[in-house]
């Protein structure tokens, strides 16, 4: 898998950007089905930074409705990346 398609988007919330700011961890969204190995690669690649840790979590789909009619979002796949210390993503960089 090429590091486009693994990585789909970083994930900006308020308790992601704290942890990225406390303890150098960032939060991306990621296929479903990419290994944290793939991950690892993706992320040094596309930032040029260097991974400590990955881990991962499967999110299940939640039901939504709208009147009588039942749909399901699809299951997504989150991972939480940890820098060594001194690298740093900067998402809201200007070029």
């Amino acid at each position: 898998m090429m590091a486009s398609q693994v990585l789909i988007r970083p994930i900006i919330t308020e308790r992601a950007t704290a942890a990225h700011e406390r303890q150098n961890k960032v939060t991306f969204e990621v296929s479903p089905a990419s290994s944290k190995h793939q991950i690892r690669e993706a992320v040094e690649t596309t930032y040029g930074v260097k991974v400590t840790a990955v881990r991962t979590l499967v999110l299940p789909g939640k039901l939504k409705r709208r009147g009588f009619s039942v749909g399901k979002r699809p299951a997504w796949k989150k991972a939480i990346v940890s820098l060594k210390a001194g690298d740093v993503i900067d998402f809201f960089a200007a070029e």
